[in-house]
């Protein structure tokens, strides 16, 4: 057991639209944040990248922030952890460290027809019972054969050992570890899983969705736990075991607490995620799921989840603001809501990159419906909201038909839980309680906890799961008429922004 007095461990979130580092106290509690933005680039519709050095250089910038504003040195961190964007793609090259091309961002769509091109007569499913995932744009490995087709040269470069793949926390840990100069080329189960390439029983490169896919062995990271020491940090945190890795969605089912089968998590960020903990066995989904890895912690065996991706929730009061220009700022948008009973008859489907669990369909796109001259802003604004609930209804309900398991509350996080208008209508819609703990930055203190576990800053799960605190809590209060009433209205939006994209 490490002196925990003065001990503290710090955690990098390298997320969507910015990367921020949280230094936590050895009672789970938040010392100091430091947050910075970085570009989204838009080079054609459909297409998202980032720049991997800018977040490089934000991840730099906010770890340096982090313990400035605790006001201690590295000599008082104990371990490091990192949670992350979960399928963005970086290939850089090994010997300068440079990216050979922008990242491509989870939610870059140009992947669709390639995905489809290895589908064939298979369809969607072709590697499901090996990945645990359909064929579609989100996951990194299409996005992996697509540059090594595109970027001109690379496919013999990396076939020659030159270049690294990685998902976004590969290509920290190789940077904080040394870089170029014996950086640590790993990764973890929990975003090896959502490569689309790891095999989800032997938790290994699979090397058929490798040959089918025409990805080299060569350029992979080396698969490992989500709570074991990688590597010691360089530069500014020089000395600091690199001790977790978790995709962002894992790290928040750590950092919840959701350590027993049956317990379930959503995080409301750019898009939202909902988890349930499936135990130590894989379940496969019938029902547009995705199967996936929740964690596993040093050598002892992996913990399984089913998981329900939605592409667009947060990003949706995103584009209500910035491209509509209807409110200023994000906060705006509950008081608007709010000053209207309900919609209006308004929805508002934002299929804008297509539609992920349960639908996974490339060709949907976004729709408002419904409309009439009685619909105001205000209508429109709460449609906006209830977008996201309805999108998490319809994966409990898969989730439910997929593992006979109900869930009896949800525990939720990210910035969307601070709307409790949204709240109380997630919990209306699913007729079940929503929590929120009280350390809401729960992606971050997952990252956290594995690496405090991993180093043994922390014992062992029960000490972790006592420090798991209530905040706050809805209780459903809709009529079951109007609940069922109101879901098939949704359903039938979702119907109006199917098979949009036609070529």
């Amino acid at each position: 057991m490490t002196d925990t007095a003065d001990r503290y461990v710090a955690a990098i979130d390298q997320g969507t639209t910015s990367s921020r580092c949280i230094v936590f106290d050895h009672g789970g509690k938040i010392v100091a944040v430091d947050q910075r933005e970085h570009r989204q680039i838009f080079p054609k519709p459909g297409w998202v990248e980032h720049d991997a050095t800018e977040i490089w250089a934000r991840t730099q910038a906010v770890v340096a922030g982090a313990l400035a504003k605790a006001g201690i040195g590295n000599d008082r961190i104990v371990a490091l952890g990192i949670t992350n964007q979960r399928e963005t793609t970086v290939l850089w090259d090994r010997g300068t460290g440079k990216p050979v091309h922008n990242a491509i961002v989870w939610q870059d769509t140009r992947t669709a027809e390639l995905c489809a091109e290895l589908g064939g007569a298979d369809g969607q499913d072709r590697f499901r019972d090996r990945t645990g995932l359909p064929l579609a744009s989100y996951f990194s490995g299409p996005k992996v054969a697509w540059l090594l087709e595109h970027v001109p040269g690379l496919r013999d470069r990396a076939e020659r050992g030159e270049i690294a793949f990685g998902t976004i926390d590969s290509w920290l840990i190789w940077n904080l570890t040394g870089g170029v100069d014996g950086g640590r080329h790993v990764t973890d189960v929990t975003n090896a899983g959502r490569t689309m390439l790891m095999n989800l029983e032997t938790l290994r490169w699979d090397p058929e969705v490798l040959a089918a896919m025409g990805v080299p062995e060569a350029v992979l990271p080396e698969i490992r736990s989500s709570a074991e020491v990688y590597g010691t940090a360089v530069g500014q945190l020089a000395g600091v075991p690199v001790a977790s890795a978790l995709g962002d969605q894992h790290a928040a089912v750590f950092g919840q607490a959701c350590y027993a089968p049956g317990e379930a998590k959503n995080t409301y960020g750019t898009g939202s995620f909902l988890l349930l903990n499936t135990g130590g066995r894989p379940v496969p989904s019938k029902h547009g799921l995705l199967t996936t890895l929740g964690y596993r912690i040093g050598g002892e065996a992996p913990v399984y989840c089913l998981e329900g991706s939605i592409a667009i929730t947060g990003a949706l009061v995103q584009w209500f603001r910035d491209q509509l220009g209807i409110i200023r700022s994000a906060d705006e948008i509950e008081p608007l809501a709010a000053s209207v009973e309900d919609n209006g008859g308004a929805y508002v489907v934002p299929a804008f990159s297509g539609l992920f669990a349960p639908y996974w369909r490339a060709d949907a796109r976004g729709v408002v419906t419904g409309l009439t001259r009685y619909v105001t802003k205000a209508h429109l604004a709460r449609a906006v909201l209830e977008a996201t609930s309805w999108q998490t209804r319809e994966v409990v309900d898969a989730m439910h038909q997929d593992s006979g398991v109900p869930i009896t509350s949800l525990k939720v996080d990210g910035g969307m839980t601070r709307n409790g208008l949204l709240m109380q209508h997630q919990a209306d819609v699913l007729d079940v309680p929503v929590i929120r703990p009280r350390v809401a930055e729960t992606t971050c203190l997952g990252a956290a906890y594995a690496a405090g576990i991993a180093t043994g800053f922390w014992n062992d799960l029960d000490e972790l799961r006592a420090h798991w605190r209530e905040d706050a809590r809805w209780t459903p209060s809709m009529d079951a008429a109007v609940r069922e009433r109101e879901y098939g209205n949704w359903r039938r939006a979702v119907d109006r922004s199917l098979g949009w994209l036609q070529e």
